[in-house]
């Protein structure tokens, strides 16, 4: 169904479509029904889809390290421990660095909530590498491949360039609030060296490093993986988590899922941090590639796009669940492609503009209009996303 649908708009979707080999794209797209007690019913359908190729999946493993953060301090279980606890972060190991104060945290501390918040707002790295520092490398994956997501690969930092030892290193912090401590995490160090084992590991004709060109293909072996498929998986369990095997889902309260829904469909104007409150550099299709990735308008109050994407290397990822309130209608939708067309990494010349975000807009908007017109057996209530 996908694909007839991908060919019944060949002429929009353009270039992309007809050499998906060249732009590596992978789709899929997934319809939900509901039955008269609301209760989920899915249809997946997919184009492309491969677990042996590798791509970049760039900020879109942002989703599950927040999700697991908040899953760790339930877990923790302390009396006053929670993602608004203030917290220091120590520098012990080679590469790190620490953090006392957090300008855009309203107590003007780092704290894993507001870490969270800027990483579906503004997809902040560096919020990233607080909680991926918060967890420890072993703990990420091993929590998610507990979960059936095999896939996941989180292996480094982003953007500071550290080498496989230094992010198998993970720093202690202390969590207080006034003057007393309330937990201290210590220092941690994965024994295992993670590496990712799959084919097209090495790319391109060659990347820049530290400002000079590299003649030979940039090599990935020690980044980041999540496969298409785990990601929507991940996806789900957050927004559906009574829809899938208990083994699948976070350890998460009501106020966890309300907390994750809020930010990861606000849009940057309509948050506290007044940085971000700027939409000529924060547009409202800052983060949201699907329908309204390729233009500045603002998107409509009735339309809200749950998701968390990646832009790196030419890699663009959307991970989205989209609803419209006004006609009830609700998808998921999961897709990957890179547009490089010099084979140069780390270069900024990436074609985003001109062909990887209209192509991605395009594709939520056929998406969008075909679920307009489908058949429902009934009609959803969607009050449990309205947190805005």
């Amino acid at each position: 169904m996908l694909i007839k649908l991908l060919e019944e708009h060949s002429e929009e979707l353009g270039i992309v479509l007809q050499n998906p080999e060249k732009f590596r794209l992978q789709i899929l797209y997934t319809m939900i029904n509901r039955d008269q007690d609301n209760r989920p019913d899915f249809i997946s359908n997919e184009y492309r889809l491969d677990t042996t190729h590798y791509f970049y999946p760039a900020s879109s493993i942002k989703l599950p390290v927040a999700v697991l953060a908040l899953e760790k301090l339930n877990e923790i279980n302390i009396p006053g421990l929670d993602k608004e606890t203030a917290l220091r972060i120590d520098s012990t190991y080679s590469g790190q660095t620490a953090v006392f104060y957090d300008n855009t945290s309203l107590m003007g501390f780092p704290t894993i909530g507001n870490y969270v918040k800027k990483i579906f707002l503004v997809s902040d790295n560096d919020a990233f590498n607080r909680l991926y520092e918060f967890l420890g490398q072993r703990e990420i994956n091993e929590s998610l491949w507990g979960k059936g997501y095999k896939s996941a690969r989180i292996n480094r930092r982003l953007e500071i360039g550290l080498s496989p030892e230094e992010n198998r290193a993970t720093n202690a912090m202390t969590f207080f609030r006034d003057d007393s401590i309330i937990y201290k995490k210590p220092a941690q160090m994965n024994r295992d060296t993670p590496t990712v084992q799959m084919k097209d590991l090495k790319q391109g004709k060659g990347y820049f490093k530290s400002g000079e060109l590299i003649k030979k293909p940039i090599d990935f072996s020690y980044s980041n993986y999540i496969s298409v498929r785990d990601l929507q998986a991940i996806l789900k369990s957050v927004i559906f988590p009574d829809a899938v095997p208990e083994k699948q889902r976070f350890h998460l309260t009501d106020e966890d899922y309300k907390f994750l829904y809020r930010y990861m469909s606000m849009l940057p104007r309509e948050s506290d941090i007044e940085a971000y409150q700027d939409t000529t550099t924060y547009p409202d299709g800052y983060l949201k590639f699907f329908m309204f990735g390729d233009n500045r308008e603002q998107i409509p109050s009735h339309i809200r796009i749950f998701n968390k994407s990646g832009q790196a290397y030419g890699y663009l990822i959307d991970n989205a669940y989209i609803v419209d309130f006004d006609e009830k209608i609700e998808f998921l939708l999961t897709a990957v492609l890179q547009a490089n067309e010099n084979q140069i990494y780390n270069d900024d010349k990436y074609e985003y503009e001109e062909i990887g975000l209209p192509f991605l807009a395009k594709l939520g908007w056929i998406i969008y209009q075909y679920e307009l017109k489908r058949n429902r057996p009934h009609p959803p209530d969607l009050s449990r996303f309205r947190v805005h």
